[in-house]
């Protein structure tokens, strides 16, 4: 992944403070679309200045360690791609869980690894390549469903949010509203403010200004935020590949309700395998 060594091992002895806002997920699931919706909803509404970059003043952890994570000012913005077995934990702190299908996070990833070819050599990769990787967990931060299960088994904690990147896509006024609930921000009666939140937390805002998002480590040669839509994986699985995806997606999730967060890609996963 490319990340300083030292950086990472000093991620994972972060010590979380009562205070802090995690957001975390499974690498392509809507973290920086999440994170911007935070920042926003703590800033009355006001969208980063042209001179500010997200991942300066929510950093991913794994990435710039707990030094930098310490110097943040209070609340501290977190973002982690770990799984909940290592994620600092603090009953006091807030953690912000998205999760996306794995079929489209699937083609996100993709683009994502081509996108840093100084760090994956994958530039002229092909998605069959990376579909065997990423079924296979041997991607960024491992196996997908070793992610999102243990993280959804505490969607019902006091301190945990869970949101799927479909209800944030479907209804982002209704994401909003839940996300500011659990921040204990009270927006409810500010029309403006709301407004506001929606119109600098769109794609097309955050399509404008790549830079502003993109992690620190380097440039990309793919746009960083890319098409933002739901259902763009039937235009890359095969179906052999989806009929796997769907076989796997089953059997690590039976039994824990998963297979309820997205009946339509489920159907038309059904359809076209």
């Amino acid at each position: 992944m490319g990340f300083p060594v030292k950086a990472f091992n000093s991620g994972l002895d972060y010590c979380a403070k009562p205070e802090d806002i995690f957001v975390c997920s499974y690498p392509k699931c809507g973290t920086t679309w999440l994170q911007n919706m935070v920042y926003l909803i703590l800033n009355d509404g006001v969208p980063l200045s042209l001179d500010q970059f997200l991942p300066r003043v929510f950093p991913h952890l794994e990435e710039v360690g707990k030094e930098v994570c310490n110097q943040l000012p209070t609340p501290r913005l977190i973002k982690t791609h770990l799984p909940f077995s290592i994620t600092p934990h603090n009953s006091k702190a807030r953690y912000l869980y998205v999760a996306r299908n794995p079929f489209d996070c699937a083609v996100s990833f993709f683009h994502h690894t081509r996108g840093f070819p100084q760090h994956y050599d994958f530039l002229d990769g092909e998605f069959e390549e990376f579909f065997e990787c990423f079924i296979a967990g041997e991607v960024d931060f491992g196996d997908y469903f070793d992610n999102l299960i243990p993280w959804y088994k505490r969607k019902d904690d006091e301190n945990v949010l869970f949101i799927t990147y479909e209800s944030m896509k479907a209804d982002s006024y209704r994401s909003i509203m839940a996300i500011a609930d659990f921040l204990e921000v009270e927006i409810f009666k500010n029309k403006k403010m709301i407004d506001s939140i929606i119109k600098y937390s769109s794609f097309d805002a955050m399509q404008k200004n790549q830079t502003r998002w993109a992690s620190l480590r380097s440039d990309t040669v793919e746009p960083f935020i890319r098409k933002g839509i739901v259902g763009d994986w039937v235009n890359y699985f095969t179906p052999k590949q989806t009929h796997r995806l769907l076989e796997k997606y089953f059997y690590k999730t039976k039994g824990t309700g998963i297979d309820n967060l997205w009946l339509d890609v489920l159907e038309s996963a059904t359809k076209n395998n």
